[in-house]
């Protein structure tokens, strides 16, 4: 069986589906691999690094002659198209805004998974590629709130005098949010963080930072995610949450509900009340943003002299770290469903939707599109 790895389509991604680190792993389960040239320039993955490891590097198409396709972005409807009836394909897939992609998926009769869908549970933690690169976007948080900010974070001591630190409020205490955390108090800052599921105070608070109480209910979800929120909660939330605004240098927005637009965190006026030249950088930009105002991939400059980031394909800026973490939850997701090949007989796909996680993330299959609560097809 053949598994192909194309060239990221999608304008500023860099990252790629498989590093040539991880090649041999499938090689020994008895796949070909197949990569775009130039699929992973970006990352570092040159393609003379791939044909020393076993990869073929083939300029032009590798989809449409592909068993399976692993990508980062979802395969385009037109690559869709092109697929053999019966193909798999694995990438992030949202239900939500990648419907022209899943439809295409249902017409070529292709199963398409999804790497949101990944369950989280403890035997799906090594392919939790949500995990992996919301890490690598709250590293790459602190690095823009540190360089976009006029003071130093640490505090220093010198001849003329002692230079205070900075004072980082971290909102979303999630897999992105605890790595800022842990990213700002090694740059020496003094970070203060909130989230609306009280359970994250310990791990919080074991990073060296303050955790924010509010006299709020808890909004703990299944998952280790939050629950979506009510007006009235919100609004309450962002009115307790002001006076530690005010007082920060740098704010690091990073909640998120799965398969929703983003919480509104940051309102004008919270905003407003901060001082000029602080710095508000919004991870959740390209999901509608927790800061009012904040665009994807811009720097808004407040008439008080705010800038705020908003960010766009934070991961793919770190895209050669990013991609060695995202290459090995593909190829667990891709092993959990692999029957090696043996003397007598090939490598074959074995698609056992009675296990959890198989079921959970297959969006399509057979010219359908899949209920995973339903255990099949709608």
């Amino acid at each position: 069986m053949r598994v192909a790895v194309p060239l990221e389509r999608k304008e500023g991604e860099k990252r790629v589906a498989l590093v040539p680190d991880i090649i041999n792993k499938l090689i020994r389960l008895g796949y070909e691999v197949s990569i775009e040239s130039g699929a992973g320039d970006n990352s570092q993955g040159t393609d003379s690094a791939y044909s020393a490891v076993g990869a073929n590097v083939v300029k032009g198409d590798v989809i449409a002659s592909a068993d399976i396709v692993l990508s980062v972005q979802p395969l385009t409807p037109a690559q869709m198209a092109t697929l053999k009836k019966g193909a798999a394909t694995i990438s992030f897939l949202s239900t939500v805004t990648a419907l022209d992609s899943i439809e295409a998926a249902v017409k070529a009769q292709a199963t398409a998974f999804s790497l949101e869908l990944v369950p989280r549970i403890s035997r799906a933690q090594s392919m939790d590629a949500l995990t992996s690169q919301a890490l690598c976007a709250g590293y790459r948080a602190v690095l823009v709130g540190a360089e976009m900010s006029p003071r130093f974070f640490p505090m220093l001591m010198t001849a003329a005098g002692t230079v205070t630190p900075a004072q980082v409020l971290v909102l979303g205490a999630g897999v992105a949010g605890l790595q800022a955390i842990a990213t700002a108090r090694r740059l020496g800052a003094v970070v203060s963080a909130y989230d609306v599921r009280p359970s994250s105070a310990d791990e919080v608070k074991s990073m060296g930072a303050a955790f924010i109480e509010l006299e709020l209910e808890s909004l703990e979800g299944a998952g280790g995610y939050a629950r979506e929120m009510t007006e009235e909660r919100a609004a309450k939330q962002r009115e307790l949450l002001t006076p530690y605004i005010a007082k920060s240098h740098v704010v690091i927005t990073t909640a998120a509900v799965p398969g929703r637009t983003a919480p509104r965190l940051m309102t004008q006026a919270m905003i407003d009340s901060m001082e000029p030249g602080t710095v508000i950088v919004d991870l959740a930009a390209e999901t509608g943003g927790n800061v009012e105002g904040s665009k994807p991939g811009e720097v808004i400059v407040t008439s008080g002299g705010v800038r705020i980031w908003g960010g766009k394909d934070v991961p793919s800026q770190l895209p050669f770290h990013a991609s060695s973490l995202y290459s090995r939850n593909v190829v667990n997701l891709l092993t959990l469903m692999t029957t090696p090949s043996t003397d007598s007989s090939p490598v074959a796909l074995n698609l056992d939707f009675g296990d959890e996680i198989i079921n959970a993330s297959a969006v399509t299959h057979g010219g359908e599109r899949r209920d995973p609560s339903a255990g099949g097809a709608k």
